[in-house]
């Protein structure tokens, strides 16, 4: 069983190195790991972890926790692949794709920035309407997107009029960039949080901006 912890910890050397032994005190091993953020004596990191099944994830956060500094921002199941998917892979997969492109793109971007669906958003003559969507997007649609067009990539407010309820009652934080000058969107919701940080939002912008030129 596998699990991906967003952790707030000093921004000092040691301070992985006491998590993981922390970890592994109740059995956990660190299967990878990513710098979210860093600053101001924080780092924010995901770290991917296997238990034996059966193990409860509270023994994480407890174990996590009792180290000064740590606090753990969430924690999930973890199903994805534990390749070398990042943005330049993804980016490349979408240029050589024949076709269904936008498809790769959102089956992508929801394992690259670590979130539970992925969506292409446009408005038509009835309002807005789902291009394509990744596995995992909730059938339920937004049938307003009063934030469209973009200019900027953004945090959306997860509690807004126009989100669906069924988004609201799984408590989704959401992101949104523009797909270039197409009048598209890339839309990220991730149930159950944790919140975008800036630096996921500029790498969702990095992103959306390379895909929107190489499709054209």
């Amino acid at each position: 069983m596998s699990y991906l912890l967003r952790v707030q910890l000093p921004d000092r050397p040691g301070s992985l190195g006491s998590l993981a032994v922390a970890l592994g005190s109740v059995g956990a091993d660190i299967l990878s790991l990513d710098v979210v953020e860093r600053g101001a004596g924080i780092a924010v990191d995901d770290l991917v972890v296997d238990v034996a099944q059966g193990s409860l994830p509270d023994t994480l956060i407890t174990a996590a926790e009792q180290l000064n500094g740590v606090h753990v921002d969430s924690i999930r199941p973890y199903s994805g692949f534990l390749d070398a998917h990042r943005e330049l892979e993804l980016i490349d997969q979408v240029a050589s794709a024949r076709d269904d492109r936008l498809q790769v793109l959102v089956d992508g971007a929801a394992r690259v920035l670590r979130v539970g669906w992925t969506t292409v958003v446009g408005i038509g003559p009835h309002g807005a309407f789902r291009v394509v969507g990744s596995a995992g997007a909730p059938e339920t649609q937004a049938g307003d997107v009063p934030w469209m067009p973009l200019q900027k990539p953004t945090v959306l407010d997860g509690e807004a009029d126009w989100v669906p309820q069924f988004w609201k009652d799984m408590n989704t934080t959401l992101a949104a960039a523009p797909l270039g000058h197409s009048g598209r969107a890339l839309l990220l919701g991730r149930p159950g949080g944790p919140d975008f940080r800036p630096s996921e939002i500029a790498r969702l912008g990095y992103l959306a901006g390379i895909v929107a030129t190489v499709l054209g």
